[in-house]
């Protein structure tokens, strides 16, 4: 066969192609195998393999094309008879052949300009995928049994608790337990069943998948990873407990800093506040130096008209900075100190972010927010700790 015939197909399969690897197959091979497991999976689907004919689908006939130069090809052979499990490669060539020049001219009724990747009233591929997805779904028989994780995610994602995450490439591990976002919908993952043999070695596993409109799939897990790369808006509903949330003095390379949880002691010589000034902090989070954010505080009612000094801070990443603020806030709702001052105008003023806590309590809450276990804690103002609920 010559290069040329090679740098034909490598052409053809180019938009199907993972990323290049070092050491290993060449480019042109990564490229075959991907665009054969496009064959393989539409036969399992379908119970045939893709055929040509104008009554058939578009992607079905291009996939036609593409097995029938494979089968020509005799220099590809040895590297996908190892995964011809349906024997797709043995089977007897078309009779007639179709190079792309023909089929370009088959499809020109539905192809914008001549540009045969350019379709028309012809469904995206993202379309496609939804509705067979969907298709694919039935009514869960035990949908109250989830219903109220569905509340309690909305729930946590409003006071900060869970983070809708970017599905990054070589992020995209599903346990069961985990909640996503996919064609706006939410889904659980409510099992992951046993490894399955697949081909080229892959490790595939069936799921039971939870939708919150009350259907369930028992999609494979590869196939919900394909749809996250399918959908731009997909997200995952990373918690604490599943270790996903940036949250901490460490972050990861690729982590983007929200800014910074701040703990604040006020030097004023407020009768009360002097008595208890260890026990009086103000809790705030801000996206930038926190030196910036209090340089003024003499002059601000908000931190009691007087200097302050900064006992902690916690940096923090991927979180929504005023949830998490408000998180702190109605924790330690039951401490907020009660104090009216006059702002510099001579006007009462009641600043609301000072609380009656112990440091060491509100350490605690940070770790108890970062592992996932603030959910079941309360602070109790007359034992100053945070009790389990």
């Amino acid at each position: 066969m010559s290069n040329s015939d090679l740098n034909d197909l490598a052409a053809e399969l180019a938009d199907f192609a993972p990323p290049e690897k070092k050491g290993g197959r060449s480019a042109i091979e990564e490229r075959v195998i991907a665009g054969f497991k496009d064959i393989q999976r539409f036969t399992e689907k379908h119970g045939h393999t893709p055929q040509h004919g104008e009554d058939r689908d578009i992607f079905e006939r291009l996939y036609a094309v593409r097995l029938d130069r494979l089968r020509a090809l005799p220099d590809f052979s040895t590297l996908l008879e190892p995964l011809d499990y349906q024997n797709l490669l043995s089977a007897d060539p078309a009779e007639e052949t179709i190079d792309i020049d023909d089929l370009a001219s088959e499809l020109a009724g539905v192809a914008d300009g001549g540009d045969i990747t350019v379709l028309r009233h012809v469904r995206t591929s993202a379309e496609k995928r939804a509705a067979e997805a969907i298709a694919e779904r039935k009514p869960c028989e035990d949908f109250e049994t989830f219903k109220p994780l569905f509340g309690g995610v909305q729930a946590d994602l409003k006071t900060g608790l869970r983070q809708a995450q970017l599905i990054k490439a070589g992020r995209r591990a599903i346990d069961a337990g985990d909640f996503f976002v996919l064609d706006g919908l939410t889904l659980f993952v409510a099992e992951v069943g046993e490894p399955l043999k697949t081909t080229a070695r892959e490790v595939d596993r069936r799921l039971r998948v939870i939708y919150s409109n009350g259907t369930e799939s028992n999609m494979l897990l590869r196939s919900l990873q394909r749809a996250f790369y399918d959908d731009p808006a997909a997200r995952r509903l990373a918690s604490p407990e599943s270790g996903q949330l940036s949250f901490g003095d460490e972050l990861e390379a690729d982590d983007v800093e929200s800014g910074t949880i701040y703990v604040l002691r006020s030097k004023s010589d407020h009768p009360y506040v002097a008595q208890h000034r260890d026990l009086i902090h103000k809790i705030g989070v801000t996206g930038g130096k926190v030196e910036t954010r209090i340089a003024n505080a003499e002059n601000d009612a908000t931190y009691l008209l007087a200097k302050v000094e900064v006992v902690a801070t916690y940096k923090l990443a991927g979180i929504n900075r005023t949830r998490m603020e408000n998180l702190f806030h109605r924790l330690f709702a039951p401490a907020r100190l009660n104090i009216t001052i006059n702002d510099r105008f001579g006007h009462p003023v009641q600043p609301e972010e000072w609380f009656l806590i112990p440091l060491f309590v509100i350490d605690e809450a940070v770790v108890r927010i970062k592992d996932g276990s603030i959910t079941g804690y309360f602070y109790d103002p007359s034992a100053a700790k945070l009790v389990k609920g």
